[in-house]
């Protein structure tokens, strides 16, 4: 069944107090937008639709090769139910399973995807919705659920009630809906909230009223949840993203000592048995053979090329 995927792109970088797009800052050696939307192609999207807004051109100038990426702008600032609508024409062309999944938040995982997913085709649900259990859920919709521990809605912060603020399963943003079910149920968003948004949390509340299914899962770590709208949660996520990559290294062979002081951006290929000492960078693209020794204090700059059993010293 066809899989498409939406990606909302189109905030500022105010908080980050910058003049690149938000989408654009980089995470490891790639900018965030290029973690999701790796994301969604590999947990098996036909296309993915990008929204997009400020900085719409240099967005497009660093994606725009990909033939797979359809790109829609949104002009106004009205919530991501307004976003979503935006897409509505490409939505038309859309047959099966739609993710949605907000642009600032690289940590996404391809096999969170594919579980969601699977759990919303198993159950035939219309709509699913990944939750996660936060200690401290600030900022972030709660989970309303009934007795049963059905869902009933998700609860945006700023209109929760000082009972509901207590619930700490909350909903990062992690969107499955059938298309034919998210294009009936986006017309029905209204602004009546706190802030006047049109949010498209809403549309499980839609569906459950229609007589739908909806289905949450919790499905996704707390590590996974954090996205980025400061300088700090951007070097958090990159910490958060360098572990995972030096994890994947040592998985298949690589000695890394001292991973605090180490740095490998993604997209790096390094054999089995090469060490890699520390307070070391190595660039994206870059290709290292098996046995090799780097550093300690070695810069291998970005689409090098080190062949089996080469020493790379510092300076």
């Amino acid at each position: 069944m066809p899989l498409t995927s939406i990606i909302l792109a189109a905030g500022k970088s105010t908080r980050l107090k910058s003049r690149l797009p938000k989408p654009l800052h980089d995470v490891c050696g790639v900018p965030m937008l290029g973690w999701i939307l790796q994301a969604c192609f590999d947990a098996g999207s036909d296309r993915v639709i990008v929204v997009v807004g400020h900085g719409k051109d240099e967005v497009i100038a660093r994606f725009g090769s990909d033939k797979r990426i359809i790109w829609v702008e949104q002009t106004e600032q009205l919530g991501t139910g307004h976003a979503v609508r935006m897409c509505e024409p490409e939505l038309r062309k859309a047959h099966g399973d739609v993710f949605i999944l907000a642009g600032d938040g690289p940590l996404i995982r391809a096999e969170v995807l594919r579980n969601i997913r699977n759990a919303h085709r198993d159950e035939h649900a219309a709509g699913t919705l990944a939750t996660a259990v936060l200690d401290d859920a600030t900022g972030y919709g709660r989970i309303a659920r009934d007795d049963a521990g059905n869902f009933v809605a998700i609860v945006e912060h700023s209109d929760a009630t000082p009972e509901q603020l207590k619930i700490s399963e909350v909903f990062p943003s992690y969107y499955c809906v059938k298309s034919d079910d998210l294009l009936a149920a986006l017309p029905k968003l209204t602004n009546h909230n706190a802030k006047r948004e049109y949010y498209l949390t809403d549309i499980y509340a839609i569906l459950k009223e229609a007589g739908k299914k909806v289905l949450a899962v919790q499905a996704v770590t707390a590590e996974d949840t954090l996205s980025v709208n400061t300088r700090q949660q951007l070097a958090d996520v990159d910490a958060l993203m360098q572990a995972r990559i030096q994890r994947e290294h040592r998985a298949a062979g690589v000695t890394i000592v001292q991973g605090s002081s180490v740095y490998v951006e993604a997209a790096a290929t390094i054999g089995m048995d090469t060490t890699i000492h520390p307070f070391s960078f190595i660039g994206s693209r870059t290709a290292i053979g098996s046995s090799c020794v780097i550093g300690p204090f070695a810069n291998v700059p970005r689409e090098s090329i080190v062949p089996d059993g080469a020493s790379v010293k510092g300076s």
